[in-house]
């Protein structure tokens, strides 16, 4: 019996009876091959490995979906928003303070809460704004800050120092 095939006829079964690889060969026409390692490697079929296919070019490796640190930026620096509501939040544990957070939409359709920085603001619904990615540590869940300056929000009134942070332009010598 060959590779679960039953031979019958006379001529086979002598075959089979010597049990030779000579007579094996003959019976798949094949040559046959004289180092007896080679042969038991020619008989059996081989599987790819998946670099040795990715190396032929008959297999492509699935892409992964990046990280992002602020998903909802989407790789972006900062995205425009609008704003649907202007809260209030506490902050965790050891801190007490009442913390400004507006409720944005974000223009790639994703709503978010982002931190006002900086004391005083003038934010309302329906004003445009610019969110960055920024961790607040004492608020859970605050992954955002919105950029003072630009868009609606204003500049923060009288700050002197750290004024990049909240837009506010170089005082005039008088």
């Amino acid at each position: 019996m060959f590779r679960g095939l039953s031979i019958t006829s006379s001529s086979t079964k002598s075959m089979i009876y010597n049990n030779t690889p000579r007579s094996f060969s003959m019976l798949l026409n094949k040559p046959q091959l004289l180092n007896p390692f080679i042969k038991s490697f020619s008989n059996q079929k081989r599987l790819l490995t998946i670099n040795q296919m990715i190396r032929n070019n008959r297999f492509t490796r699935p892409e992964k979906e990046k990280k992002y640190r602020c998903k909802e930026l989407e790789g972006a620096p900062m995205r425009r928003g609008t704003v649907l509501k202007v809260m209030i939040m506490k902050p965790k544990k050891p801190n007490s303070a009442q913390r400004k957070v507006a409720k944005v939409k974000l223009s790639s359709g994703k709503i978010i809460l982002a931190y006002i920085p900086g004391e005083g603001h003038n934010l309302q619904e329906h004003h445009t704004v610019f969110v960055r990615g920024a961790v607040v540590r004492d608020l859970v869940g605050m992954k955002y800050k919105i950029i003072r300056g630009k868009g609606d929000a204003q500049p923060v009134v009288g700050r002197v120092s750290a004024r990049s942070k909240y837009g506010v332009k170089k005082p005039k010598k008088a």
